[in-house]
């Protein structure tokens, strides 16, 4: 048995967190997934059963974002998300704690999965890849989650808005205007799109961890998944 001294054994949530977690009705958040599915098309392919892995070609491909790099042995979560997603932006401040609680032991990637419902999401999601095209992925990722409320279920373009946050943090904003208008950037966008719906998934957020879809109902059921994952690696 371990105990809190050993700098081996897995890090857990801290008891504020974990409990602030426990507390938040999972209906809420459930709810506002179902909304965010009822206005997405079912993609016309079969469901993947629970038991069922993908493929990691599938799930990281060669241009995937990053967020953490846990190295080779380490879980590999996989986010497919919309920057529109009230259930993301719901999740966001607790995806940067588990972020914090397993720094080091868990590679975190990040892939686009715009609604055709939200007006704009794949405006949202056009930003963010002009931005990483700049190195300055994380930043405009945590950009759109922190001003969520601001510019949410709005009806008209927030490209402006975007634009400014490109010069706030410093973009060339003639390279990011580019970026924005070039077809290539919405073809990289819409590649993560296509994977997503290949994989089975209908709604945002939707994760993978080591290839296997993970069916949530609250956010501990996460972090437990992760603990299970991390337990099971050698030397654990």
């Amino acid at each position: 048995m371990t105990t809190p001294s050993d700098p081996t054994a897995p890090r857990r949530l801290s008891t504020s967190t974990r409990a602030a977690l426990i507390v938040i009705p999972a209906v809420i958040l459930l709810a506002v997934v179902a909304i965010a599915i009822s206005i997405l098309a079912r993609p016309a392919v079969p469901e993947r059963s629970a038991d069922a892995s993908a493929p990691s070609s599938a799930l990281v491909a060669s241009d995937s974002h990053v967020l953490d790099d846990g190295g080779p042995d380490a879980p590999t979560l996989v986010e497919f998300l919309d920057f529109e997603c009230e259930a993301c932006g719901a999740f966001y401040p607790y995806g940067e704690e588990i972020r914090k609680q397993y720094d080091g032991r868990l590679t975190y990637v990040i892939r686009y999965f715009p609604m055709p419902g939200h007006k704009n999401s794949m405006t949202a999601a056009l930003a963010v890849e002009a931005a990483a095209q700049q190195g300055k992925f994380e930043q405009m990722y945590r950009q759109m989650f922190e001003t969520q409320a601001e510019w949410g279920e709005k009806q008209t373009s927030e490209a402006p808005r975007f634009r400014e946050y490109a010069q706030r943090l410093g973009l060339d904003l003639a390279a990011y205007d580019a970026a924005v208008a070039d077809p290539k950037t919405r073809e990289r966008v819409q590649k993560d799109f296509d994977a997503a719906r290949l994989l089975g998934a209908t709604g945002t957020p939707t994760f993978f961890l080591d290839g296997r879809k993970l069916e949530l109902t609250s956010v501990t059921d996460l972090t437990d998944a992760l603990d299970r994952a991390l337990a099971a690696k050698p030397g654990a």
